[in-house]
């Protein structure tokens, strides 16, 4: 099984990718944490309105205390995941994973009033939105950093 592919499993759930590299505690601990903080979220509630096109009921539903964790967790559980793999050798890989998940959570905190095209996107597809700058802005400063 391939780095990538551990990666992939990752972003599916959180701790699948532990899993497959073999790491079970890490694994069953991110699952379980996964669990509580979507449990606590309602975040299923929020993917569900979301995808029909209820956002006012996404946004009424999610509990952003618990919610702005989640990012931090998700990105996280990739990268170790990935690293763990055999991923990520390179200066500064961490990069994109970490800003990923700082852009997310500030999406989290701007997603009931942030408009795209004069569309309320909520409290799923904005911050997953938010996922391109962070990816960028982590790609960049690796790149800027690794020329040091």
């Amino acid at each position: 099984m391939d780095v990538k592919e551990k990666l992939i499993w990752s972003i599916a759930l959180p701790g699948f990718g532990q899993l497959l590299n073999g790491k079970y505690v890490k694994g069953i601990l991110f699952i379980l944490l996964e669990v509580v903080i979507n449990v606590q979220a309602n975040f299923n509630e929020v993917i569900y309105f979301s995808f029909n096109g209820e956002i006012e009921k996404a946004i009424s539903a999610a509990d952003y205390q618990w919610l702005m964790f989640y990012p931090c967790l998700y990105f996280f559980a990739m990268w170790d995941a990935f690293k763990d793999a055999g991923g990520g050798k390179e200066p500064y890989a961490y990069l994109p994973f970490v800003f990923s998940a700082y852009f997310v959570t500030v999406g989290i905190m701007f997603s009931t009033r942030v408009k795209l095209f004069g569309i309320l996107l909520g409290t799923m597809w904005f911050p997953m939105l938010c996922v391109i700058p962070g990816l960028l802005t982590g790609f960049l400063l690796k790149r800027i950093l690794k020329k040091d």
